[in-house]
């Protein structure tokens, strides 16, 4: 019999929610009945495997989605679900896929394949005025395949929600230099078109403009069972000093020789044994907000 699959990224809200899209293929086989019989393939952190049956409903919002999907704690925003379902069957088949090696992205542990756009969209931080502006950059810059965006720093003033005249100016601009000294950000130029779409690198004949560009920390992740000793997942949301570490550059850019003294320090202090490769800074050791 025909098995239709289709692949979809979980996001928060599906999350939050406890719903999974359905592709429409299935859910116009299966829109009549009452309650639809869903089965959730999962391997818990890459390794133990399990599985649930739900007895979810199909709903119609902006599109169909399941219902009543009771998702397991180490299951992400971004996360694919490969939807399965077979004619003639009654149930429908949810499976996750394991990464071959888990990832660790700003200090969330991935386990399962993931979309690096989804990640950084969908990022919910903790309330600070930091969080609020790496929320903007996330959240309504030009994001790329990779999970890296660039978001125009003037526009920041009316999206990061931090308030206006001075103390809001003020309160913006020590946000932006905490994120830059962190190692979150740097500033880079580009350009925008006339709708105010940033464009990096800049684009022939549009407006240049000074960019702030986001690129996630991705790191290998601990498999589960071993000692962890950054203190585990999560480590980076409370306040704490982070050890200096290799950080992506934009495209085309170098590090300063600010960062390359920093680094050659680090060397010779056997801090870090990581070549530098083309592309890439160092950030030294700093104290970081939760």
């Amino acid at each position: 019999m025909r098995t239709v699959t289709h692949r979809v990224t979980l996001r928060r809200a599906d999350l939050d929610g406890s719903v999974c899209t359905a592709p429409e293929e299935i859910a116009e086989a299966l829109r009549d009945r009452d309650v639809v019989l869903v089965v959730l393939e999962h391997k818990v952190k890459g390794i133990t495997p399990t599985r649930e049956v739900f007895e979810a409903r199909l709903e119609q919002d902006v599109a169909w989605r399941f219902t009543g999907i009771t998702w397991p704690a180490d299951i992400r925003t971004g996360m694919f679900v490969n939807v399965a379902w077979q004619a003639g069957r009654d149930a429908v088949v949810l499976r996750t896929r394991v990464l071959e090696d888990p990832l660790r992205i700003d200090g969330v542990n991935y386990y399962h394949e993931y979309d690096p756009q989804t990640v950084t969209r969908d990022y919910d931080p903790r309330p600070s005025n930091r969080g609020q502006v790496l929320r903007a950059i996330r959240g309504l810059g030009q994001v790329f395949e990779d999970g890296s965006a660039v978001f125009p720093e003037e526009a920041l003033a009316k999206q990061a929600g931090l308030g206006r005249g001075q103390k809001g100016a003020f309160l913006l601009k020590n946000a932006v230099e905490q994120l830059i000294r962190e190692g979150y950000v740097t500033r880079v130029e580009g350009s925008a078109d006339a709708s105010g779409r940033p464009s990096y690198p800049a684009v022939d004949g549009e407006e240049p403009v000074e960019l702030l560009f986001y690129a996630p920390l991705v790191d290998p992740a601990q498999h589960p069972g071993e000692t962890d000793g950054e203190g585990g997942e999560h480590h980076d949301r409370r306040e704490h000093w982070v050890k200096g570490f290799i950080r992506k550059l934009p495209p085309g850019a170098q590090p300063s020789e600010k960062q390359m003294a920093a680094y050659q320090r680090a060397l010779e202090t056997e801090q870090i044994d990581e070549h530098l490769e083309p592309g890439y800074t160092f950030v030294k050791k700093h104290h970081r907000h939760g």
